[in-house]
């Protein structure tokens, strides 16, 4: 054989083996599959956004089961998130997304760098929905090293171990974490004065929830033959949700289309159209509570968070919540039962609780 015909021979070989090496080399990590969480376990009780593999696929939780394997059907507790078994990409790669825009529409998988510097993944489609207020349709992901802060309790005066104590027979749904997420859309909330005022800002606030909620055990306003009363029609964007959709739900009982018109305006949430996602969403629920607290005064002359850092006392924070039916005589045993409940937790963050306690 010429030298010239085995020099061609050899170079085919080489092309035809590099082309096969080619095939063969894994894909690099930006292409893997997720890696997989911890795995299913039927006798845990997993709440809204808890995650858990199955199948070998992660899934997520919409809201409160246990003993419902993940699947696609069923109740539709729970999101298939994909497949998973792959790896996580290693710190200091390349972090190239857009930043998160309110209102645009994002398909599912889709991830964005928040305002907080972290990146977030849509787990499911949404039109916009603010990543670290809407856990249900968005999670943290891990890009180039950074990752969202994690949720803390540094500016709240209520440890973990205190809130516990405070709720000891609270429902899962009504989580520790789900409060501590949903704080962060008021950053005066519980920060503002001396450390006296801001656990007594904490503590009457966390009372009047017990009061409201049976202390956090209960989501929903328990007389359903209420729930068509709360339609205001002389609204001009009237009950889209139905007669019945606009009762009391959440950790203050957010009852009315037009609150839930106005807690979704200022949250970035559509709760006139999914009042639902009170009872469904941990920290949509709290955050719809702290909203009012912050903003609202109801049948009252100032909102709970200026009564209590005004050293007006708790006795205002019950007048711009129920004061209408509960204050001037109208139902002693309810007041007392607040304050009570208020006491109680003041004594457990070990402050005194002021005066003006009653309304």
């Amino acid at each position: 054989m010429s030298k010239k015909r085995l020099l061609s021979i050899v170079a085919t070989l080489s092309v035809a083996v590099a082309g096969v090496a080619a095939a063969l080399l894994p894909m690099t990590a930006s292409h893997a599959a997720e890696a997989c969480v911890a795995a299913y376990n039927s006798s845990t009780v997993y709440t809204g956004t808890m995650r858990a593999s199955y199948n070998s696929h992660n899934w997520t939780a919409k809201w409160w089961t246990q003993g419902e394997a993940p699947s696609t059907g069923g109740s539709g507790v729970w999101a298939d998130n994909g497949a998973c078994g792959g790896t996580t990409p290693p710190p200091g790669g390349t972090c190239d997304y857009p930043n998160w825009v309110a209102g645009q529409f994002y398909p599912a998988g889709s991830i964005v760098k928040y305002t907080n510097g972290g990146y977030y993944r849509a787990k499911n489609e949404n039109p916009g929905y603010d990543p670290v207020i809407s856990t249900w349709y968005w999670e943290p992901y891990t890009c180039g090293g950074t990752t969202p802060p994690p949720p803390g309790s540094g500016s709240f005066p209520v440890s973990a171990a205190q809130f516990q104590q405070m709720f000891p027979n609270r429902i899962p749904f009504y989580s520790y974490a789900g409060l501590i997420d949903a704080i962060k859309k008021y950053p005066a909330f519980t920060t503002t004065g001396s450390d006296t005022v801001r656990k007594q800002e904490a503590a009457a606030f966390l009372a009047n929830v017990n009061h409201e909620s049976g202390g956090l055990v209960y989501v929903e306003e328990i007389n359903q033959a209420n729930w068509p009363l709360y339609c205001d029609r002389s609204q001009p964007y009237g009950c889209p949700a139905g007669q019945n959709a606009y009762h009391g739900r959440g950790p203050i009982q957010l009852s009315w289309n037009f609150n839930y018109k106005a807690a979704g305006d200022a949250l970035g949430i559509d709760l006139l159209n999914n009042p639902d996602r009170v009872k469904n969403e941990t920290s949509v629920a709290y955050q719809t509570a702290v909203w009012y607290w912050m903003t609202q005064r109801g049948p009252g002359t100032m909102t709970p968070h200026d009564a209590m850092v005004n050293s007006r006392g708790f006795g205002e924070t019950i007048r711009s919540i129920n004061g209408s039916l509960e204050c001037n005589g109208g139902n002693p045993a309810q007041v007392q039962s607040r304050v009570d409940a208020y006491n109680r937790f003041a004594s457990i963050l070990g402050v005194s609780p002021g005066g003006n306690l009653y309304c």
